[in-house]
């Protein structure tokens, strides 16, 4: 049976993404096959403190630009990636990126594809990229791009362009928005609740919780039924911690976030929202 050769590369990725030891991201990945994510669950598994899957860390340099039309019911995020701090903290390379996230605002793209094709002073954002790289000799894209529709969307921008938030509200509400927005910057939810979490990650979590309990010898000969209604427990404060109506908001932490919604407004309540984060 051939084995799957596990490089120093593979090592130093998983330690980036987890922070566990050399030794244990060496071990997990032998365990694991090769697999990426395989070997973060042996690491819960083993009890270590992992950091949850995350989708908003791609580029690990560039600028982020937030930024509504005009009537704040449409939401656009666009990154614009760089090898390097030194570009991305450029002045002009900000201004840059700003003119690219205005032209997805002036012209309401859908898409990176879409945005790459608008015009801006007369040339292809494509080509204005093509020009840059060749200027600073930087490989350099739009890495990401994000769009939200709502009746109201509130964008928030937080460390020197590093990190954008869009949040879409069901009703017109600055303060909420501006509020809930710096919220999901600080705790980094899963999703809006615990219905909006994907079923995959809730069995996912659910098997990490059952096979951690099995190994522990205080659950030895410990009945199916009981361990699964522990689990269910277990499960609960992952939704508190991880889902953003559930969690404590951060400005008063004697209320939840749904908590402050309802009194900023009854019937005020979050329908998706998108974190973007270099890292």
């Amino acid at each position: 049976m051939s084995t799957v050769a596990i490089t120093a590369a593979d090592i130093n990725k998983l330690r980036q993404a987890t922070g566990a030891g050399m030794m244990d991201c060496r071990k997990a990945l032998t365990e694991a096959g090769g697999d990426f994510e395989a070997a973060i669950d042996w690491l819960r598994k083993q009890g270590q403190k992992v950091a949850a899957k995350r989708s908003d860390r791609e580029a690990k340099e560039g600028v982020i630009i937030a930024k509504t039309s005009a009537d704040n019911k449409t939401g656009f995020i666009v990154t614009i990636s760089s090898e390097t701090d030194f570009v991305s903290k450029n002045a002009d390379f900000i201004a840059f990126a700003q003119s690219i996230a205005d032209a997805a605002v002036a012209n309401n793209v859908k898409s990176a594809e879409e945005l790459n094709e608008v015009s801006v002073n007369g040339s292809k954002v494509a080509d204005l990229i093509n020009d840059k790289l060749a200027a600073i000799g930087e490989k350099i894209g739009i890495a990401r791009f994000e769009r939200v529709d709502a009746p109201y969307v509130a964008a928030y921008i937080h460390g020197a362009n590093r990190m954008g938030v869009l949040v879409a509200l069901n009703e017109v509400s600055a303060e909420a928005g501006k509020d809930v927005a710096m919220q999901i910057a600080a705790m980094n939810p899963l999703a809006v609740d615990a219905d909006s979490v994907p079923a995959e990650t809730i069995e996912r979590e659910r098997a990490i919780v059952i096979d951690t309990m099995k190994a522990d010898p205080k659950m030895a000969g410990k009945p199916e039924d009981m361990i699964a209604k522990i689990a269910e427990g277990k499960l609960n404060a992952f939704f508190k911690e991880q889902t953003l109506a559930a969690q404590a908001f951060v400005k008063d932490n004697s209320k939840t976030v749904a908590d402050y919604l309802k009194s900023v407004n009854r019937d005020l309540k979050v329908i998706e929202f998108r974190r973007v984060a270099l890292g």
